[in-house]
């Protein structure tokens, strides 16, 4: 079932979205050469915590799988997403991250992803996430009111592949926010005018995953790989739908 937000949940979701933003913000001032994944994952839980939210990945449980034990996922390089924070894992010159991250906050939830350069990176890897973040705001200007879900997956397909690129396998955003997930699924590939269709006051997750030489995923746990070992980058706002512009609620402003 689709959920609509009153304006006292969207407020409280605004609130945990701009907690989002600020951590990635200090997340992107500790990446570099030399660190680890587990402490930025140390530091991200701490930051939740201090700012009286709950971090929704940690925990986490799906059929078939340990409870997830992070506060963030990690994915280094040719990692999509769910990848899960190590010591071992230190990250390098030229490196490539995504970071992904959840907050429970007064009881609703907010969810987001950023991909980072690690120093100095390859003129793909830029691209790469240059064109991973534009086909996220192509998707979150497709949000709209009367339009349908297929329009929001057609608006990223299309980049993506018109770009040289490719939408990971079975990937997809989500509706966010009396739960971490909810229905709708939002798929990063799809037909315009298919779907369901975007009402005001719906609140969701629009995440396209690119990679630059397959769609084909691995899955190893938690943690999906390119099928290919190409990078992969990952983008994710929470957005409100509204009859015009969608609000992006996991930024600093709130705007």
């Amino acid at each position: 079932m689709i959920l609509i937000k009153s304006p006292s949940q969207i407020e409280k979701m605004r609130a945990a979205g701009r907690v989002l933003a600020l951590l990635l913000d200090e997340l992107e001032a500790m990446i570099a050469p030399g660190i680890s994944t587990h402490e930025l994952d140390v530091f991200a839980d701490s930051f939740i915590r201090k700012h009286g939210g709950r971090a929704a990945f940690k925990g986490y449980t799906v059929p078939g799988l340990p409870p997830f034990p992070a506060a963030i996922c990690t994915s280094v390089n040719d990692g999509i997403v769910h990848g899960i924070p190590s010591r071992k894992t230190i990250l390098a010159e030229g490196d490539i991250i995504g970071v992904d991250v959840g907050i429970e906050l007064d009881g609703l939830y907010s969810d987001t992803a950023r991909t980072y350069k690690v120093g100095q990176v390859s003129e793909a890897a830029s691209k790469l996430l240059d064109v991973t973040d534009q086909a996220l705001y192509l998707g979150i200007n497709a949000a709209r009111a009367g339009n349908r879900v297929g329009d929001i997956s057609h608006a990223i397909e299309s980049f993506v592949r018109a770009s040289g690129y490719y939408c990971a396998d079975d990937l997809t955003g989500h509706g966010v926010g009396l739960a971490l997930h909810e229905d709708p699924m939002v798929p990063n590939v799809g037909m315009p005018g298919r779907g369901p269709r975007l009402k005001e006051g719906m609140t969701i997750a629009i995440e396209p995953m690119v990679n630059i030489g397959t769609n084909r995923v691995i899955e190893k746990g938690w943690e999906f790989f390119t099928a290919d070992q190409s990078l992969s980058a990952h983008f994710e706002h929470s957005i409100l739908i509204t009859a015009n512009e969608a609000e992006i609620l996991s930024c600093a402003g709130g705007i």
